[in-house]
């Protein structure tokens, strides 16, 4: 046998999963490559680094044209992404390419640093790519001189942006968000959604409190908007950040089984939904839309930190009714030690149509 095919067979005897674990106690993929917190628990697929929780929401919000972050606990991983990820070299090669000409005036982030610093950072070594060696016979991406002011127009138009998005209230006709009654049980107080204290954060440096896991499960009796039936696919959006499940074709009742992953803003937005119908000629029509409070969810997965129970219970619910969109009581529980909720909705401004969803609040911690 040689010794490619005794490699082959050997790497088939180990799962994903624990070639993932190998990589992840490699030496210098134990800390964080952007701030040094050991024990990282996210990895940027696309740039190949390993980060902790704080540097991932920042990386989320480059977009995944630049880093598409994926957890190396609760993402199911294949063989050709852990196989592409080995390729990449881990955290120490990439640092010596993404930091190779960091300059002595530029501090590197801590642990403990602010997400100010972590935002103004990755996005330099990233996005802007200020700190990558020049090659003689090339341009700098950005020149040294320029590079502060250049971060801070893009700093100043995020923030112009962000602020505009958050200022605009949506109307009455667009207000279908679910669980108020169940929200004020739990005693959130009226100015949770105020403005952050921080009036310079901007969309890339807003304070992230956990993630939230959604499984976008099926939908059922969806609108016809092609000749008989629809191409449905689903939006999610918290805050800035957007994610979406993949397009299935011909089918008014879709099952997706899709599990996405957004970070949860210290101000907690409403978790919108939104389903469209895949054109390839014309612009993707408009199947329906719904908002779900998470803010019960968030609560109630931070209630669970601070306690000792270790059984499985229901914590609470949303009753359906007549003034919300629920199409059944949305059950809050704690299962194996996660905090889930079970959520399905009547899609609103559309003539029918019904999405089921469930939902995970993880904590910072995992």
């Amino acid at each position: 046998m040689s010794i490619q095919n005794e490699h082959s067979d050997t790497k088939d005897l180990i799962s994903p999963q624990k070639r993932l674990t190998n990589l992840m106690h490699q030496a210098g993929n134990k800390f964080c490559a952007d701030c040094g917190t050991p024990e990282p628990k996210w990895v940027s697929s696309s740039l190949g680094v390993f980060i902790c929780i704080k540097c991932s929401g920042i990386h989320r919000s480059l977009g995944v044209h630049i880093s598409k972050v994926l957890s190396l606990k609760l993402d199911e991983w294949t063989d050709e992404q852990v196989d592409a990820l080995a390729k990449m070299g881990g955290n120490a090669l990439l640092n010596r390419k993404y930091e190779a000409s960091l300059p002595s005036s530029i501090r590197k982030p801590k642990p403990h640093s602010s997400i100010e610093e972590r935002s103004d950072y990755i996005r330099r070594k990233y996005e802007l790519q200020q700190f990558m060696e020049c090659d003689d016979n090339m341009s700098c991406p950005i020149v040294p001189s320029q590079g502060r002011s250049i971060s801070l127009a893009l700093a100043q138009s995020s923030t112009s942006y962000y602020n505009s998005f958050m200022d605009k209230k949506p109307s009455e006709k667009h207000r279908h968000r679910i669980g108020n009654a169940f929200r004020n049980s739990w005693g959130r107080k009226d100015n949770e959604h105020k403005s952050s204290k921080k009036s310079t954060s901007l969309a890339g440096m807003v304070e992230f409190v956990g993630l939230i896991k959604v499984n976008v499960v099926k939908g059922t009796h969806l609108a016809v908007r092609d000749v008989m039936t629809s191409d449905p696919y689903v939006i999610l959006s918290l805050g800035h950040q957007s994610v979406k499940t993949r397009v299935i074709k011909n089918n008014l009742n879709p099952v997706w089984n899709e599990s996405l992953m957004l970070s949860i803003p210290e101000n907690i937005p409403p978790l919108k939904v939104l389903v469209y119908d895949k054109d390839t000629f014309s612009t993707d029509d408009f199947m329906g839309e719904a908002e779900i409070d998470i803010q019960p969810l968030v609560i109630a997965a931070k209630a669970y930190e601070k306690s000792n129970i270790n059984e499985s219970m229901q914590l609470g619910k949303f009753v359906a009714s007549k003034d919300n969109t629920l199409v059944r009581d949305g059950i809050i529980s704690l299962d194996e030690g996660k905090i889930k909720q079970e959520i399905s909705v009547r899609l609103q401004n559309i003539e029918r149509g019904e999405l089921e969803l469930e939902l995970e609040c993880v904590p910072l911690t995992q």
